[in-house]
């Protein structure tokens, strides 16, 4: 493991307790739902006390969070503001309500600055109220490049053979830093860290291909597309979240592909910022529809990018002159 980072230590340690505290709520759905007469309300708690913690724990860093506590501040808001700050409580037991409220609203910079954190305190709402697969995902970016990335994964296996829809009880952590390789750390701290890495070589010639539960999320016409251009048998695995970055890194699939479903929507910097380092440190190539590089130099949002391709280094490129031979369209 990258030794003397005392940065990536504190990054590593608020994303375990981040998901202790995210379990404790997933694994509590009904009696959350039951208090707030709301269906989606344990996201909600989980994505505000996550916020929280980490804000905490990175005390005055620039943060760009996707969470502000304008609605928990209301009257009619108060359930579920307690259940966020007893939440946090558990990992800070003497946190007052209105530090908690700070926290998340400290979590409010624009990604103009040359140095900040993208954060995504549950990154696969759905994933994460079907009691599947969602991440915890933070990402430090050094003047418009992604230099280290701390992705939580409580539900997801180390092994490959488990199925990506039933919780494991252990999950995992990935964590990278620019030049330094890609990690898979236990949650519990139990075991030594290991080093991931993307696939090499493949042993045929189909496509094993990650991609989103959500049809909104991904055109899969498009990804069927591609995945014909390379014949042979092919193996879809679909699951919610960042974990699809994790999934590639360690050499489970192929590739992760966002083939947009919209011409005017714009991928959102929190959602790619930890999984994409975690992927190239380990190997993988990461890009937009026309093979470049993603740009984290335009604040929120990747202005200058349509889609992602995330992709063994022996297929990357094969994807892209794919897109090209289908004409899909990549128009920024």
């Amino acid at each position: 493991m990258i030794d003397n980072n005392s940065e990536l230590d504190r990054a590593i340690d608020c994303v375990r307790k981040a998901c202790h505290v995210a379990r404790a709520v997933q694994n509590d759905l009904e009696r959350v739902r039951e208090i707030t007469k709301d269906d989606r309300s344990p996201v909600t708690v989980a994505d505000f006390a996550i916020q929280a913690i980490i804000s905490m724990a990175l005390g005055d860093a620039n943060i760009v969070g996707e969470e502000h506590a304008g609605e928990l501040r209301k009257g009619d808001h108060a359930v579920v503001k307690d259940a966020v700050v007893q939440a946090v409580r558990s990992c800070h037991p003497d946190a007052t309500e209105n530090e908690v409220l700070d926290a998340i609203d400290r979590c409010n910079h624009d990604g103009t600055a040359d140095r900040y954190w993208a954060l995504d305190p549950i990154d696969g709402t759905k994933g994460f109220l079907r009691g599947q697969q969602y991440a915890i995902a933070l990402g430090l970016i050094e003047n418009g490049q992604v230099v280290m990335g701390v992705m939580g994964c409580p539900n997801l296996s180390t092994d490959f053979s488990s199925p990506m829809d039933v919780p494991d009880p252990l999950g995992t952590i990935y964590a990278a830093v620019l030049g330094q390789g890609s990690w898979e750390i236990s949650i519990d701290n139990k075991a030594d860290p290991k080093q991931i890495h993307a696939t090499i070589t493949s042993e045929n010639s189909g496509l094993r291909i990650c991609e989103s539960v959500e049809k909104a999320h991904s055109k899969r016409t498009d990804t069927d597309l591609i995945v014909q251009e390379f014949g042979g048998p092919a193996v879809s695995v679909r699951l919610d979240s960042q974990c699809k970055y994790a999934v590639v890194a360690r050499g489970q699939a192929d590739a992760y592909l966002r083939m947009p479903t919209s011409k005017t929507y714009v991928e959102k910097i929190w959602d790619h910022a930890a999984g994409s380092i975690i992927a190239t440190e380990a190997g993988a190539i990461v890009t937009d529809l026309t093979g470049k590089e993603l740009d984290f130099n335009r604040g929120t949002r990747l202005e200058y990018n349509r889609g992602v391709v995330c992709a063994a280094p022996h297929v990357h490129d094969r994807i892209i002159k794919a897109i090209g031979t289908l004409k899909i369209d990549t128009a920024v």
